[in-house]
């Protein structure tokens, strides 16, 4: 049986990997920056980032801007891009293959690709601008200088963001491609192993909780100090790193296989992501650290094998013992093994607990709502109220000091919960099902969700505090995700608040705010989010602050803040002539860039505008 489930699972990969292997062309790409010289990288591809997948090579330029950056094959501009966030400035390039070649935060572009896009920024007097030319009307050849290296965009650093994209745009991981320039014979490191219960019924060491556990080096490899009891489904997850040679920077690495007893139990390969998807990560993730290792049935990621939906349940019956195997194989093939044992534990009522609270505590666990509350003498029975049913349950389990009762809320949703001691009131208010356009209304707020709004099932959990214009809207927490926006209206007034000055802002767990925005209505401001979190309304009466640097005929320079929402836009005039000012939103600067070097002269204003609306203006003279 071992046998032939090891032989479907190789011929499988081996179909998988020649379907990849028709895309992947070694030698057709020449590297970027230094070709036919070592190379470093500070990232790769399938790495988690704390906002993001990462879906390329992060070159190092040893911490300067300005390194030549040269196009990868033969090929035109597909597209080109000037902006202050995201990649920056960015070329796309499309290849003979019909593959695309993404080169991002640039410092600059070559003159003839500098002229064309100048051009249309003032055409389209856009300080901003994305432009898509006709194809091969930008040819480039392979080796040509295209761009300077930067730090454009949303990085924290110079580097080079470099990409391979299948001709449907979904990106590949270009170390398949093979760049010799970057060595690699280091193995991934494991940090952190996690044993995590995945249905009502499931435990880790005979507690409904997640177990984390540090591995210890055998030498090579890494083994778990001792045999982890499990009941029911129970689904594994990694925390870990790869290292480059020569590189201390953590990166990520595409490929994780679990074996049990010999057989190839789980494979997860991450090679190519589909841009439209990206955000799925953070269901595949748990926060953003440990990669998932078992199928979820909402993830839209089609990296597990086998392809059904119980894919990474392991489980065992009372008494069995079984050895694993987790490898972890970077994208050169070098990998690294953990070792560990799993035995099989029935269902059992007493087991030693953690410190009891001395009140009772809900935490919530996706469908699975856990109450943990100290022994009473009053009895253990908890009464449990939905809708005009009234449900009793004794404790899932519990020790001498505390019991612990676990409620399935796809069963439905409690209005209270009378554990004899004292009296529970839910924050969930509903379940909301992922794949579903719906309306919530909650006496705090109207909740509009999109068919492609939610990652998975929602119990929603809404709550308000404070009052006047001190109120805030709490809505989940911050390390829980959504695909897509949702559609909030607060049901509040904006009391002394100036109205068209008060808007609503993300409060982080530090107190700082960032701009949300908001359209007031009758009795409530209606706003958008991708974030869960805490929400707050703030008024910003303050006008942005403009501090001249160089006004001469060659350049005009200024920084420029805004101490609340945020600069929205800026626009300059000279002699009343529309000037493009590029902007580097790190360092607050803003400087003009004239069409052909033409000198400036004449009166100067810049206005520049925060979210909130507020207008600042500067005037000067050029002689």
């Amino acid at each position: 049986m071992k046998l032939n489930r090891l032989l479907f699972f190789s011929l499988f990969l081996a179909f998988s990997t020649s379907l990849l292997a028709q895309e992947v062309v070694q030698d057709y790409y020449i590297s970027p920056v230094r070709p036919g010289d070592r190379n470093y990288l500070s990232g790769n591809f399938a790495e988690l980032r704390p906002n993001h997948f990462h879906a390329g090579l992060d070159f190092k330029f040893g911490g300067q801007s300005g390194e030549p950056i040269f196009a990868a094959a033969d090929g035109w501009v597909q597209r080109i891009k000037i902006s202050t966030y995201g990649y920056g400035n960015v070329i796309y390039l499309k290849h003979p293959n019909g593959q695309i070649t993404v080169y991002g935060h640039l410092r600059n572009f070559n003159d003839k690709l500098t002229k064309y896009i100048l051009s249309k920024m003032y055409e389209a007097e856009q300080n901003s601008l994305e432009v898509y030319p006709e194809p091969g009307e930008l040819p480039v050849k392979q080796g040509e200088q295209i761009a300077n290296g930067g730090n454009t965009g949303s990085s924290g650093g110079p580097h080079l963001h470099f990409e391979i994209r299948d001709s449907l745009d979904r990106a590949m991981d270009p170390l398949l491609f093979g760049f010799p320039e970057i060595i690699d014979q280091t193995a991934p490191t494991p940090q952190s192993i996690a044993f995590v219960p995945l249905d009502i019924n499931s435990r880790i060491n005979g507690r409904f909780e997640r177990l984390e556990i540090t591995p210890q080096s055998t030498g090579r490899d890494y083994k778990l100090p001792s045999t982890i009891q499990i009941t029911g489904k129970v689904g594994i997850e990694v925390r870990s790193f790869d290292r480059l040679d020569g590189a201390s920077n953590r990166n990520g690495f595409p490929n994780f296989q679990i074996i049990e007893e010999d057989s190839l139990l789980l494979n997860l390969t991450v090679d190519k992501v589909d841009y439209n998807l990206t955000r799925q990560f953070l269901l595949h993730t748990h926060r953003n650290r440990f990669t998932k290792l078992y199928k979820q049935k909402s993830l839209k990621y089609d990296f597990i094998s086998p392809k059904h939906d119980s894919a990474g349940h392991i489980s065992l019956e009372n008494g069995e013992s079984k050895d694993y195997e987790l490898k972890l194989i970077d994208a050169l093939g070098n990998q690294r093994t953990v070792s560990f044992t799993m035995e099989g534990r029935a269902l059992e009522t007493q087991v030693n607990s953690k410190t009891a609270s001395s009140r009772a505590q809900i935490d919530y666990h996706k469908n699975i709502m856990e109450i943990t509350a100290p022994i009473s003498s009053e009895g253990g029975l908890a009464k449990f109220f939905v809708g005009e049913n009234t449900f009793e349950m004794l404790p899932a389990y519990q020790d001498s000091r505390s019991r612990t009762y676990l409620w399935d809320m796809n069963f439905g949703i409690p209005d209270m919960v009378d554990i004899c001691s004292e009296v529970l009131e839910p924050e969930v208010l509903g379940r909301i099902p992922y794949e579903t356009e719906l309306l919530f209304a909650s006496p705090e707020a109207q909740v509009t969700f999109e068919e492609e709004s939610l990652l998975e099932d929602l119990f929603l959990r809404m709550s308000s505090s404070g009052s006047g214009n001190a109120k805030r809207l709490h809505l989940h927490t911050s390390e829980e995700f959504l695909w897509n926006p949702i559609k909030v209206d607060w049901n509040i007034s904006p009391g002394s608040f100036q109205r068209d000055k008060t808007h609503v802002y993300r409060v982080s767990g530090n107190g700082s705010k960032s701009f949300a925005g908001g359209q007031w209505k009758e009795g409530s401001i209606e706003f958008e989010t991708r974030n869960f979190g805490n929400f707050a309304l703030a008024q910003d009466l303050e006008k942005p602050s403009i501090k001249p640097i160089r006004i001469n005929s060659s350049q005009i320079r200024f920084v420029i803040r805004d101490n609340l929402s945020g600069i929205n836009n800026f626009e300059a005039r000279v002699n009343g002539e529309w000037v493009l000012m590029r902007y580097e939103h790190k360092q607050a600067v803003i400087w003009s860039e004239t069409l052909d070097k033409q000198p400036l002269k004449g009166e100067v204003v810049l206005k520049v505008t925060d979210e909130a609306g507020n207008v600042a203006e500067w005037t000067g003279t050029i002689n």
